[in-house]
Formats: structure tokens, sequence, C-alpha cells
């Protein structure tokens, strides 16, 4: 929204800017830019407080020399598709401390600055929020209805069938309607070992759907970061 017309709509006044003499529009259009500024200032703030990130990290931060083997063009060419506006997987494979979570949570964070509702979480978070929560199935829907979410860390808990079958229904609800961002130090074939082999193979089959699998090879950025700390 780059002129007084546009901001016009924005704002949605009654009158037409034509009514008013050319210093005016050019005093309105100042002070609705300004206004507009302001207001996506405050939309970006509260959706980064309920998006869940707790340290936003931005892609250019990340030390892509440290390990040559991560598939930096995979990650680009990710990134140049229409991911925040088509509904798209992307799937990161790898040991941890890798660098999987510092991509999705960049990748969410750009999300969040474009005004986009993103949610960063934990399957270990999930499945607790999931546990207390009063209503199971508004909290399914509402994690299936999230334009973005990100599912970080998952194959490090061990979630009941009960929350598996909650995963699953999340995870199908949204596979045409949202883009879904996964870390998992598992490959496919050993998603049977956190999920049983039907709930496994179904959980696959949606994330398959316009889904993009990337395995991460190489050495751990937090064992040199307790290297280098004295």
């Amino acid at each position: 929204m780059t002129n007084l017309y546009d901001l016009w709509k924005h704002f949605r006044f009654l009158s037409d800017p034509e009514g008013y003499a050319e210093e005016e529009r050019a005093l309105l259009e100042r002070f609705l830019s300004h206004e507009h500024a302001l207001k996506e200032q405050k939309k970006r703030e509260y959706l980064l407080r309920m998006s869940g990130i707790k340290q936003p990290r931005l892609l250019s931060d990340f030390d892509w020399t440290f390990n040559p083997a991560i598939p930096r063009e995979k990650i680009m060419e990710f990134i140049h598709t229409d991911w925040l506006k088509k509904p798209c997987n992307l799937i990161l494979i790898g040991p941890s401390g890798i660098g999987k979570t510092h991509i999705t949570a960049a990748l969410c964070y750009d999300a969040v600055l474009t005004g986009k509702q993103t949610i960063f979480i934990t399957l270990f978070d999930l499945t607790a929020k999931l546990t207390k929560a009063k209503s199971v199935y508004s909290l399914i829907d509402y994690y299936a209805k999230v334009p973005i979410l990100c599912l970080d860390e998952l194959g490090y808990v061990l979630p009941s069938r009960e929350h598996a079958d909650f995963l699953f229904q999340i995870i199908s609800k949204r596979s045409e309607t949202g883009t879904t961002l996964v870390t998992t130090n598992l490959i496919p074939s050993q998603w049977g070992k956190i999920f049983d082999s039907v709930t496994a193979s179904a959980i696959l089959d949606r994330l398959s759907m316009n889904g993009t699998f990337i395995s991460f090879e190489g050495r751990s950025y937090r064992k040199r970061k307790q290297k280098e700390t004295p």
C-alpha cells in the first residue's frame, strides 16, 4: 500500500479522496501510511508472541560452511516456492544439533514477518497441551487451521496411541489447507518406532502430498559451541 487510494481502501473511508485538495491528500497519505505501518507492526508483534518462537532466528545467520553436506540448494528451492500461499510440507531429517530447528524457526519467523499466523511447537509440548486441553477437539481444530505449523523434534518423544491419533487428525485436516514443517531424527522407514505402522504410514502419506523431504548430515553445532565456551 504505497498511495493514498490504496490506504483509503484499507481504512475503509466512506468519502472520496478526490474531494480533498492536493495538500490535504498529501497530509492524509503521510498520516495513514504511518498508521498503517504501526498497525502492521503491532500485528507482527502479536503473531510472534503467539507463535511459540522462543528466539527469532534468521536464515542469513545459518553457518552453511560448518556442514557443507547440508543441501542448501534444496532449502533455497523450497523457500522460492509459494509455501506461504499454497499448502505444502517440508520435512527435515537428521541427527540432533545439526541445524534443522534453526532453519525451520527462521522460516516460521519469516512467515510471521509477512503477517502469517504461525505456530512453532515441539511434539513434547503438543502432546502436553493435548493432555491438558479442556476440549481436545477444539485444540485439534486450532492446529489444523493455522496457516503455518512447525512440529519440531518428532522422534524424541514416544506419544501414546491416543496422542498419535490426534496428531494424525491435525496433519490430515490441514494437508490441503496449510503448510506443515517437521523436524525429525528418524528417516521415514523408522517412524514405526514412535507410531504404530498404520498411523505412521497414514501420517507420511499426508505429509508426502506436496511434500519435500530433505536429509541433513554433519557435525553438531551444539557440541562446537560447548567446546568454544570457556
